[in-house]
């Protein structure tokens, strides 16, 4: 009986701590801290700024980074191994593991990175998280858009070899100069008088078959990446709709039940009052 009472009041301390953690008040401050991290880590590549009050960021640095490790302590005791199994989690103690890294010549990389600090405003804004996890859905979606954009660069890439690399070896003389001078086509950076006027110089038709790319690639392709995404987070946000009408429906129909379970105790009860007042009458 110790240990079980134990047990609950381990359980119902987590539970507690759980609903801090989760809170706004707790989770606001923690997003402002982030906040400033960012600003600081953004200041301390300024030599101007560091000569000046260097020591007091790196000071300001270390202490955020220290209460950042002591709200993750705090999130892993409260959630459990159930932490680990949130994605959002394991990415806040990927970033915080990463800061911790000593700073030497062998992990200088890892600490540049401690920046991805700033990162953690997504994990800690549900609008920023939902429009993060639209984007991973539509992943599948996007590569195999991207799978059809490649073979159409490939495509439109073997013809302007054959057809310009000739007197443009420099733009298309080989199928891989060939895609880059259409991605930067595609991109409608500097295409018209850059590559395509130049190329209807020596062959006036030329604009058949670049502006014909520039459609299907720029104005049909590309649209159908921001499609993907719209309908993957239209689909999210119908899901998260459907999970609250659910919760919700559970909720009254909980509460639909304790109804009328209560309201058939108190008839219960009225006809044993009946019984008794007609005993006592008789």
């Amino acid at each position: 009986m110790a240990q079980d009472a134990l047990a609950a009041g381990r359980q119902d301390h987590r539970a507690r701590l759980r609903d801090l953690v989760e809170s706004t008040r707790f989770r606001y401050p923690v997003l402002g801290l982030i906040g400033i991290n960012a600003v600081i880590l953004g200041l301390e590549t300024s030599p101007s700024v560091m000569q000046s009050i260097g020591g007091t960021l790196v000071m300001i640095d270390h202490i955020i980074l220290w209460i950042f490790v002591a709200e993750l302590a705090l999130r892993m005791y409260a959630h459990g191994l159930a932490f680990f199994r949130d994605p959002w989690g394991v990415f806040d103690f990927i970033i915080v593991a990463v800061a911790l890294v000593p700073a030497s010549e062998q992990f200088g990389v890892l600490r540049a990175l401690r920046v991805l600090r700033a990162l953690r405003l997504v994990s800690g804004v549900p609008r920023l998280r939902r429009v993060v996890t639209a984007l991973l859905t539509a992943v599948p979606g996007i590569g195999a858009i991207g799978a059809l954009l490649i073979l159409i660069f490939y495509v439109f890439a073997v013809i302007a070899t054959k057809l310009f690399g000739g007197e443009f070896p420099a733009w298309f003389g080989t199928i891989g100069e060939s895609m880059y001078s259409l991605f930067q086509i595609m991109t409608l950076e500097s295409w018209s008088m850059g590559i395509v006027r130049p190329v209807m110089e020596k062959f006036p038709y030329a604009w058949a078959f670049f502006v014909p790319f520039i459609i299907v690639s720029s104005f049909t392709v590309l649209n159908l990446f921001i499609a993907i995404i719209v309908d993957s987070m239209q689909t999210l946000h119908a899901e998260e709709a459907g999970q609250t009408v659910e919760a919700v429906e559970t909720i009254i129909d909980k509460d639909t039940r304790l109804v009328s379970s209560e309201i058939a105790r108190l008839r219960a009860e009225i006809a044993e009052l009946r019984q008794d007042l007609s005993g006592k009458g008789s």
